[in-house]
C-alpha cells in the first residue's frame, strides 16, 4: 500500500462525503437518506453528523439537515445544497412571520425550478411543484421569475409551455401573459389563481447570477387586509437574501 495512502484518517473520509451529500441535495436531508446514500450504519452516520452539527459544517432543520455556517462555499451559488444553506434560515422566518407557507424558487437550466418548501404548523398549503413543471405563468411566484427573463427567453418558455387554464380566474391569453410579464411588476399578487381558496403574494431576488422569487400562499380573507403588509415583509426579507447572495458571489470573483 502506498505511504500516502496509509495516512489517510477513515472517519475524516466518511465526514467528509457526508458534507459532500448534503450539499448536493436540494432538500434537507435525514440522517437516514444520508446514511443510505453514503453506504454507512445508520449508528456511524449519527455519530459524524452530531459531531459536524457542532463543529457548525452542517445544521439541523426539523426536516433534516442543510450545510452549516462554517461550511467553506467552494462551489458556485449554482450548486443546490449550498443555495438551500444560504436561504433556509430566512425563509423559515418569514413563514413564522406571516404565519403562511413560504417559498423560493429559482430560474436554472431554462425552467423554473421550487428550491425550498418552509410549512408553518396547521397552516395548509397548496402544491406549487405542478404548477411550476406545467407552467410558471400560474403562480406569482413563477411570474416574477420570467418578468427577470428577457423577451426572447420569455417566449421560449411559454412556447416550451403552453397555458394551462387551473381556475376561472386565470387568463390564458399568451399576449396577455407576455404584456404583464413585460411590465417587470416589483411584486406580483395573485387571487385564487392557481387554486381556489388560496392566494399568492411573490417578490423578487436579484443577485449576481440568480434569478429567483421569495413568496407565501394564504387564505384568501387574507389577501385583501394583509396584502401591503406581507409585500412590506416579503421585500424586506428578499433583500436580505440578495445582500447575502451578492457578497458571496462578489467575494468569489475578487480571488
Amino acid at each position: 500500500m502506498p505511504q500516502d495512502r496509509q495516512t489517510l484518517i477513515s472517519s475524516v473520509q466518511r465526514a467528509l462525503k457526508l458534507v459532500d451529500i448534503v450539499a448536493t441535495a436540494a432538500r434537507p436531508l435525514p440522517v437516514k437518506a444520508i446514511a443510505n446514500a453514503a453506504g454507512l450504519s445508520l449508528g456511524t452516520a449519527y455519530n459524524l453528523t452530531r459531531t459536524l452539527v457542532h463543529e457548525g459544517y452542517l445544521a439541523a432543520e426539523p426536516d433534516g439537515l442543510v450545510l452549516g455556517d462554517r461550511f467553506p462555499s467552494l462551489r458556485g451559488t449554482d450548486h443546490a445544497g449550498v443555495f438551500l444553506a444560504r436561504v433556509r434560515q430566512t425563509l423559515r422566518r418569514v413563514a413564522e412571520e406571516q404565519d403562511a407557507t413560504a417559498y423560493l424558487a429559482r430560474f436554472s437550466a431554462g425552467e423554473v425550478r421550487l428550491i425550498d418548501i418552509v410549512d408553518q404548523t396547521g397552516v395548509p398549503r397548496p402544491e406549487l411543484w405542478s404548477a411550476l413543471a406545467d407552467g410558471a405563468h400560474a403562480t406569482a411566484l413563477g411570474k416574477q421569475i420570467l418578468a427577470q427573463l428577457s423577451r426572447e427567453q420569455r417566449a421560449e418558455y411559454l412556447t416550451r409551455h403552453p397555458q394551462v387554464r387551473f381556475t376561472p380566474r386565470m387568463t390564458t391569453s399568451r399576449r396577455a401573459v407576455l404584456n404583464h410579464l413585460q411590465r417587470g411588476a416589483e411584486s406580483t399578487a395573485d387571487r385564487e389563481v392557481y387554486r381556489l381558496g388560496h392566494s399568492c403574494v411573490a417578490v423578487p431576488v436579484r443577485a449576481p447570477g440568480v434569478m429567483a422569487a421569495l413568496a407565501v400562499t394564504v387564505p384568501g380573507d387574507r389577501f385583501d387586509s394583509g396584502l401591503e403588509g406581507i409585500t412590506h415583509q416579503l421585500r424586506a426579507a428578499a433583500a436580505t437574501l440578495a445582500h447575502q447572495l451578492g457578497a458571496e458571489a462578489r467575494a468569489r470573483f475578487s480571488i
